[in-house]
């Protein structure tokens, strides 16, 4: 193989290689049996924060959505365009789980609130909380997450 050749293989593979590696940002969920790390997507804005999971079909096994606010407050979701059912972790602004809604069935309107304040809420799979032990009171760590979010 010509020198030349090789050179541009080699920084093709070195590419490839550091875009494998890129950080996905993760929630990482401290249960009595260890961690529970999950891949999420970022809700960040008002726009992404309202379109959330609607219309989605897909969603990984050990994926979510973490949506951030710019406050802790006391949120509520609904799942209007949402096909999937899903569990609902709300967390508070010192990284505990303060609530938790399991199984909430798509397309309903109805709000959905743990009554506390919380600045963070994960969407993952209904039953994905009672699959893997994860209660209120558990502390969460972020792994490549944005430290505030866009007003």
């Amino acid at each position: 193989m010509h020198r030349s050749n090789a050179n541009f293989f080699a920084a093709l593979a070195l590419v490839t290689l550091l875009a494998a590696c890129e950080a996905k940002p993760k929630v990482s969920i401290h249960t009595p049996q260890g961690e529970v790390p999950v891949v999420v997507e970022i809700a960040d804005s008002p726009e992404m924060r309202m379109q959330g999971l609607m219309y989605r079909t897909n969603l990984g096994a050990d994926a979510g959505m973490l949506f951030l606010f710019p406050k802790e407050s006391e949120q509520s979701f609904w799942m209007k365009n949402t096909p999937t059912a899903l569990d609902m972790i709300f967390i508070n602004s010192s990284r505990q789980i303060v609530g938790i809604i399991n199984d909430a069935q798509p397309f309903t309107l109805a709000p959905r609130s743990v009554g506390l304040p919380s600045r963070y809420v994960l969407e993952v799979h209904a039953g994905y909380a009672a699959k893997h032990r994860i209660a209120a009171g558990q502390g969460v760590d972020f792994i490549d997450v944005p430290p505030d979010p866009m007003k």
